[in-house]
């Protein structure tokens, strides 16, 4: 009962530190993982060890189906060299580097065990740069190479991590083994993906019930993860090409009054996983500190702050890097040496970069080392440390920097929202006229030729959408108190009361969302 008051607690004072990072700019993970690590200071405050088994599966495959559900595969086909270079150039890196300098200040740690910390700390999580970053309106192009480098990084850290794990459990890992399983495990998860897809699209078209569906979503996640692990594949694999299968048909077949509240409640379930991420590493971290005490104590920290540097730096170098080289070749590529595409700049390299904050992969690769694992407690106090160091040092500076640097949104997006609302809105019309006439049909081509008119100006007049927004409060506002009046002299029940306030919830949203057709929504206001 302790354990569940505190984590109570904690999702609680989740939601306040997220409020707290909206106000000032920050990543609410940062705020999160201060909080986590104060918890491990707390007295009193209980041990809770999770089952390493069931960590990755916990908090990875949710997030990982959330992003993976939600990514452009026309972006990620267009920016597909830099989401490579990061997401298999950086995290090589990032291993090799942060292993280097592991084995220099333990030099008794295996080798094994010192990649499978490199590669449990070189994944970068772009939820928390992105939280930042789309507040600021960037280039798009730099949401997608950082969304798409977090969708792709995952599985290329937690192969090598794998593999290392394995190593240091038996003891030797063949070299000419490793290719050939790569190879099946890769191929073996992209095939179990897209069947599993087709598989739970057929049901998810069969279901009417919102709170069936979204249940289904969820264990459907879980099931394929469990599936996955229990043919030795790939689940971070198997997940992202699930989810980006799934969602190439899940708008034909899902309707709208399943989608919104789904949006609404895997919005709420990455949250809380997120934060429990933290939680439960500070109740762990107690347990350690009570053991690590004196010289341990001080080589833990140690290999954490150098460990965070290292991470840090190599990303810094190869981005750098990789960046410079890309401007060389096009340069000598193009006609007349100009640039030919669309590549990184100087400043998109250095916001690039510095988007290294680690996060719940990070976390939960940590919290899914066997038990008996060597150095557990020494792995699980870095990858905390340098998840801590990268969120409060990066995540805290990445506004600023991104204020200095000026980096803006060239409109691609809006441009694409403009041109599928007037052609949506022309091919509703029609359909609308090539109905029988009556009363509803005339007010539907109404609504939907006052909205065309409206998105074909393609400027916006200030003065009558703040007048549309006066009608739509205005009239609204009336039906409310008159809603409210009737309950309160008894002509309506409560239930009569609920069902008549919903429909007023959506009729103001609906309305809100056609007389502001043009403006920057993203679709699920």
């Amino acid at each position: 009962m302790l354990v569940f008051e505190v984590v109570i607690a904690l999702l609680l004072g989740g939601a306040a530190l997220a409020a707290v990072a909206r106000r000032v700019g920050a990543p609410y993970p940062a705020l999160v993982a201060l909080a986590g690590a104060a918890l491990a200071m707390v007295p009193g405050v209980p041990t809770l060890v999770l089952d390493p088994e069931l960590a990755l599966a916990l908090f990875v495959a949710p997030v990982l189906v959330d992003a993976a559900f939600d990514s452009s595969q026309r972006d990620l086909r267009a920016n597909w060299r830099p989401i490579a270079s990061l997401a298999l150039g950086a995290v090589a890196l990032t291993v090799v580097v942060v292993a280097a300098v592991a084995r220099l200040l333990v030099p008794d740690m295996p080798w094994a065990v010192a990649i499978a910390l490199g590669a449990i700390v070189a994944p970068p999580d772009a939820a928390a740069a992105t939280t930042v970053l789309k507040a600021l309106r960037p280039p798009h192009r730099l949401l997608t190479i950082l969304e798409g480098e977090s969708l792709f990084n995952d599985a290329s850290a937690l192969l090598i991590y794998r593999l290392a794990v394995g190593a240091a459990m038996a003891g030797a890992l063949s070299a000419a083994s490793v290719v050939p399983t790569l190879l099946v495990v890769t191929v073996g998860s992209v095939v179990l993906a897209l069947a599993l897809s087709r598989v739970t699209l057929w049901l998810t078209a069969r279901i009417d019930d919102v709170s069936t569906a979204v249940v289904l979503q969820f264990c459907s996640t879980f099931l394929v993860w469990i599936l996955a692990e229990r043919l030795h594949l790939s689940g971070i694999i198997t997940m992202v090409v699930y989810a980006m299968a799934a969602s190439r048909r899940a708008a034909e077949l899902v309707p709208a009054r399943i989608r919104v509240p789904a949006w609404a409640v895997w919005e709420v379930a990455v949250f809380v996983l997120n934060v429990l991420a933290f939680v439960l590493v500070g109740f762990q971290l107690r347990s350690i500190a009570a053991r690590a005490t004196g010289a341990t104590g001080a080589e833990y920290a140690l290999v954490a702050v150098a460990a965070t540097a290292a991470a840090i730096a190599a990303r810094i170098a190869w981005v750098t890097l990789a960046a410079g080289v890309g401007r060389f070749r096009r340069r000598h590529d193009a006609p007349g040496g100009r640039p030919a595409g669309v590549g990184l700049g100087t400043r998109e390299a250095a916001v690039v970069g510095w988007c290294g904050m680690r996060g719940t992969v990070t976390l939960a690769a940590a919290l899914a080392l066997p038990t008996a694992f060597p150095y557990r407690d020494l792995i699980l106090t870095t990858a905390f440390g340098v998840t801590l160091g990268t969120l409060v040092a990066q995540g805290l500076t990445l506004r600023p920097l991104m204020l200095r640097l000026r980096l803006e949104d060239d409109g691609a997006v809006e441009r694409e929202v403009r041109l599928a609302r007037v052609e949506t809105l022309r091919a509703g019309l029609a359909a609308a006229h090539a109905a029988p006439d009556a009363e509803s049909a005339s007010l539907v081509r109404h609504r939907y030729a006052l909205q065309l008119r409206r998105v074909e100006r393609e400027t916006t007049d200030g003065d009558g959408a703040a007048l549309d927004d006066a009608v739509v409060r205005s009239a609204t506002g009336a039906q409310r108190e008159r809603l409210v009046a009737l309950r309160a002299d008894g002509t309506i029940g409560d239930a009569a009361f609920q069902r008549v306030e919903e429909e007023l919830d959506w009729a103001e949203m609906d309305w809100a969302r056609y007389l502001r057709a043009g403006g920057p929504e993203d679709g699920r206001a």
